[in-house]
């Protein structure tokens, strides 16, 4: 392992795979360049079934390339020495339903050749790390998603690696599930990991990665730091009010870009400043101002416009 080598390194990784012998080779990873430097949080980003799992796979060392390199620390991730330096957490983890959550850190301690008298106190403190002290002596049977995606993050960690790759970590969690998984990536990162995860949940990545790649049908489409990656640009300007009278909000409301009225407010879309400052004035004067703010793109908006996934319009299911 060199000292200056990156954490991950992914240099033209390229994946085929055919379900039978019959059938056409398919491609699940095209050529795909990466770079993970120490310390960051990554996010690695990108629809289902765009090649994440199988990318995740290679760098744990569970799935062999058709071609490319990729490296953990500078090391070749099928290396047996890279084990030691990967924390990994699949999308979901199975644990045995019988044990309590103290008894699975003690099994999964004693496969990281953890002696016994460092066993017991290595798992209190996990268990308080990510939040599952007075669930310790559950049965796994009895825990939600979300716990079991907290377990699964302390039996990634339990031999200290400096990498920790998660494979969705956050899917289908309730937003208390998702916010806990958040912050304990936040206290891995606050120790000194380097974190590796996907998601197709980009509000999460957003909200807590140095910077993100997002990939497409197995190809890099682009990455590095998030401000690099938004339109920074304001798309829209954003007005909000009530008490207008019909025709001032009528006459507002064809300048707007879109409208929504909900329980007695209305909410408009300005694409430029003019007619915004119109719309101000006029919940000022003759009504009451609520909202004004400016509205730049996002991660989602950035996903669609790089894919090139068309956005459904709402409001349109059954019209002609």
């Amino acid at each position: 392992m060199t000292e200056e080598a990156p954490a991950i390194s992914v240099r033209g990784l390229t994946h085929s795979y055919q379900n039978n012998f019959w059938e056409k080779r398919r491609l699940a990873l095209d050529n795909l360049d990466l770079t993970v430097g120490r310390g960051e949080i990554y996010g690695f980003l990108g629809a289902n079934g765009a090649g994440k799992t199988t990318t995740i796979k290679i760098l744990a060392g569970l799935q062999r390339q058709t071609g490319g390199a990729a490296e953990i620390f500078g090391v070749p991730a099928s290396d047996m020495e890279c084990r030691r330096r990967i924390g990994f957490m699949p999308e979901n983890p199975y644990f045995y339903e019988y044990l309590t959550a103290r008894e699975s850190l003690d099994f999964y301690g004693a496969l990281c050749d953890l002696p016994r008298s460092a066993r017991r106190p290595r798992n209190d403190e996990l268990l308080e790390f990510v939040g599952l002290s007075r669930a310790a002596d559950i049965r796994l049977k009895e825990f939600s998603k979300g716990m079991r995606q907290r377990l699964g993050i302390a039996q990634a960690i339990i031999h200290r690696p400096p990498l920790v790759i998660l494979d969705e970590p956050m899917s289908g969690l309730d937003p208390v599930g998702r916010r806990q998984v958040r912050q304990a990536i936040l206290n891995l990162h606050a120790g000194g990991a380097t974190i590796f995860f996907s998601s197709h949940i980009l509000s999460d990545i957003e909200m807590i990665c140095h910077r993100a790649a997002l990939i497409d049908k197995g190809r890099l489409i682009a990455g590095g730091a998030l401000a690099e990656l938004l339109d920074t640009r304001e798309l829209a300007i954003e007005v909000g009010g009530a008490g207008l009278d019909a025709e001032s909000l009528a006459g507002l409301e064809a300048a707007a870009k879109s409208c929504i009225r909900r329980d007695g407010e209305t909410l408009l879309s300005f694409g430029g400043w003019e007619d915004a400052y119109r719309a101000v004035d006029l919940f000022r004067t003759r009504g009451r101002l609520t909202l004004l703010r400016t509205v730049k793109e996002s991660l989602e908006d950035y996903f669609m416009r790089s894919t090139g996934e068309p956005v459904a319009e709402a409001g349109r299911l059954g019209e002609e």
